[in-house]
């Protein structure tokens, strides 16, 4: 059993078939696929998963909070499983590749910023967008 199928399991959440295809493909996906692309590769398992029950089980899973939602300013929402770790995303404006990355200066100086404004941060999400340096 996959991580993300184990978490819905852990979460008394029922688990059809097809909503066992689809955490695999999303526990195997090693990009942030939108719906269409998790259709594709969960139909190529199973040919009888319609893309109306990737939208719902999609939605499901964001709802219990085993999977996270991005919009990386492509027009379309992108997923991937809820991370163990934090982590942020650069997205390549010419390809659409999202590369993770964690950096403690950042993570440091975001609690700064916060803490000198007189909070405590809680949570965050960093996205930065770029296009490769020309050489």
């Amino acid at each position: 059993m996959d991580r993300l199928e184990k978490l819905c399991v852990d979460k008394g959440m029922r688990m059809t078939e097809q909503r066992r295809v689809i955490a695999r493909v999303l526990s195997h996906a090693e990009d942030h696929p939108d719906v269409e692309e998790l259709h594709r590769r969960a139909h190529a398992i199973d040919p009888h998963i319609s893309i109306a029950t990737v939208y719902r089980t999609v939605r499901l899973f964001e709802e219990s909070g085993i999977i996270d939602r991005h919009d990386f300013r492509d027009g379309r929402s992108r997923y991937e499983e809820a991370p163990e770790h934090h982590h942020d995303h650069l997205i390549d404006m010419k390809t659409g590749k999202v590369i993770e990355f964690t950096d403690d200066d950042i993570e440091a100086l975001q609690n700064a910023i916060a803490k000198r404004l007189g909070y405590r941060l809680v949570d965050h999400r960093l996205e930065l967008y770029g296009v490769p340096v020309e050489e």
